[in-house]
Formats: C-alpha cells, sequence, structure tokens
C-alpha cells in the first residue's frame, strides 16, 4: 500500500489532510500565530487558534488563506508544510503527490498560487481540482453518470453552488460568503441590539449552540458574554435561536439566491435530474441547523446534508488522486 498519496482541503477555516488506504488523518484549524518582532511562527493549527483574540501586540493570530485562496503565500506554504509533516509522520520516504482542492471561481493565478505552495511545501506532483467535483466524490456520488447532481458546498470562506454530471460541472457558481460570515453577522447583531461586543470566537459558539436559518419548533437559549459598548464593563446576554435567525437572514438570503440563479441556468433535463435526486450540502457551514428546510421552502427540491460534511471535500481530494493513481497505471 502506498501512503505517499494525499488529499488536502486547504479551507479558509480548517485544512484537512486524507491519506491513501488511511482516510482523514488530520483536521487542523488553518491559523498561523506569528511573532512580528522576531519574524517567526510560534504556533500552527489548533494551538494557534486558541491564541485568537488572546495575544500580547507583538504576537498576531492570522488566516494565511482568505475566503478560499492564498492571501499570505509565504506562511500558507509554511503551514502547509507543517500540516503534510505532521500528517505523514516518519513514513515520509519520499515525496507525496498531493491533490489540492479550490474554489470554482478562483483564477488561473490563484490556482497557479496555490500550486507552487503544495510544491515548495514538499509535493511531487500537484493536482487541482474544484471543490464541488471533490465535494460530490466524498458524499458518494458517482459524478460519472449522465445525470444532474447538485452540489451546494458552503465552506469558511466560499460557497460552491454547482451542477455537475458525467465528471465535469455543467453550470456554477461561487459567492465569498459562507461560515464565516455568519460568524461576522453574529458579531454585528449582537452590536446593534445589545450593544454588546463579542468576538469571533464567542460568534462561532452561538452559531454551533443555537444558530438557526430556519424558524425552530422549539427556541433555546445562551448566555452570551461580552463587553458593554457603552459601560465598558462585561456583561451576560440571554441569546434565543430566533434572534440567530434573525441575525443570519441576510447571509442565508444571498446563498439562496445564488441556488436559485444556478437552477435558473440548468439545463432543463439536469434540472429534471436534481428534482429527482434533490440538491446535497456539504462543508461546515451546511451543519447550521434549518438550512435543509430553508432551501426547501425557496426551491420546492428535496434538500439533504451529507453523512460527513465536515470531510466530504477531503475525502473527495483524495480519492481524486486515488482515480488518477488507478487510471495512469502508478503505485
Amino acid at each position: 500500500m502506498n501512503y505517499t498519496d494525499i488529499g488536502i482541503d486547504l479551507g479558509t477555516a480548517s485544512i484537512l489532510v486524507y491519506i491513501r488506504g488511511k482516510g482523514v488523518v488530520l483536521k487542523e484549524p488553518s491559523v498561523v500565530a506569528f511573532d512580528r518582532d522576531t519574524n517567526k511562527i510560534k504556533a500552527i493549527g489548533e494551538d494557534a487558534r486558541l491564541m485568537i483574540g488572546r495575544t500580547p501586540g507583538n504576537i498576531v493570530a492570522i488566516r494565511p488563506l482568505r475566503q478560499g485562496v492564498i492571501s499570505d503565500y509565504t506562511v500558507t506554504e509554511k503551514m502547509m508544510k507543517y500540516f503534510i509533516a505532521k500528517a505523514l509522520g516518519k513514513r515520509m520516504f519520499r515525496k507525496p503527490r498531493i491533490a489540492v482542492c479550490v474554489p470554482s471561481g478562483v483564477t488561473e493565478v490563484e490556482k497557479k498560487a496555490v500550486e507552487d505552495a503544495t510544491y515548495q511545501a514538499g509535493a511531487r506532483e500537484v493536482a487541482i481540482i474544484e471543490e464541488p467535483i471533490a465535494a460530490a466524490i466524498g458524499a458518494g456520488i458517482d459524478i460519472g453518470k449522465p445525470q444532474g447532481n447538485m452540489i451546494v458546498d458552503i465552506g469558511g470562506g466560499t460557497t460552491d453552488v454547482a451542477v455537475i454530471s458525467l465528471g465535469g460541472t455543467v453550470e456554477s457558481a461561487s459567492i465569498k460568503i459562507a461560515g464565516d460570515d455568519f460568524d461576522e453577522a453574529i458579531v454585528r447583531y449582537m452590536r446593534r441590539k445589545y450593544n454588546l461586543l463579542i468576538g469571533d470566537r464567542t460568534a462561532e459558539d452561538i452559531k454551533i449552540n443555537v444558530g438557526t436559518a430556519f424558524k425552530p419548533a422549539e427556541v433555546e437559549y445562551m448566555d452570551v458574554r461580552g463587553r458593554n459598548l457603552i459601560t465598558g464593563l462585561p456583561e451576560t446576554i440571554r441569546v434565543s435561536s430566533d434572534e440567530t435567525q434573525e441575525a443570519l437572514k441576510e447571509t442565508t438570503t444571498q446563498i439562496l439566491d445564488t441556488i436559485c440563479a444556478v437552477l435558473e441556468k440548468t439545463p432543463p433535463e439536469l434540472a429534471g435530474d436534481i428534482v429527482d435526486r434533490g440538491i446535497v450540502l456539504t462543508g461546515g457551514g451546511a451543519m447550521l441547523r434549518g438550512l435543509e428546510e430553508l432551501i426547501e421552502e425557496r426551491t420546492h427540491i428535496n434538500t439533504m446534508t451529507a453523512e460527513e460534511p465536515m470531510t466530504c471535500v477531503a475525502i473527495g481530494t483524495g480519492r481524486y488522486i486515488e482515480f488518477l493513481t488507478d487510471y495512469n497505471g502508478e503505485v
């Protein structure tokens, strides 16, 4: 068994590494803690995420990937090198072949930047795959058939909507609105309604615990701590799931509009297939409660979330390189 073929889901929020024959072996936040005084990296991944909002002035916790593309090339390269070495451990006898996925709307220049960073991180060969294709493979869809399948991949920085048939993308759209924007919407809502300033991590906790995109059958509550902007003192506010629906309405509507725009451009035969087969949601953002119901209400098409939405893209990326390996007869 060859363990030097790996797939990487290079996400804005987290990086997942898939190794041929092993599955997803690593999932860590794509965050790097950087010391501005010494120009050195202090921590990468989960260790760095814990530092967000809690660092002294000279240490900054940065995300080198913004909205699915590289914003800081050097740091991305170092981060990828670190994760590849961590995933492979001492098995790295020769350079691995790496498949990396990118959002469907990236430019050739952005693709080249990802490819170069992967080579610099130690790849022998690099394959670039579009996120919706990887998500479809990871969700267990046979993309090789002449049937229309609709994938909505909601990541941290981008949402990719695509109609796939015969192994290729027929219609697609990519918008720079996703999980991170859900967090930002909650931060803005808390400031506007309660004059309460909260951090990104607190907003993410609200989203995970009581966040919803559709009116919930049962209202849930959560105590939120932050700083009152008027008094300047710490304060605790009780937030309900109804309020999160209101806070997230604008961002979820933009995702809905994109899905409808892609459906409008889909050829009628494939649109008929999608009505029969439904819409499949993947990515971490797909775990937001009520999203399936919201899409169904607007499109009247059965919508379901993949079994492991967070790992679909990484698994699909890894299986894509397995397919290439088997197809080319190289092991």
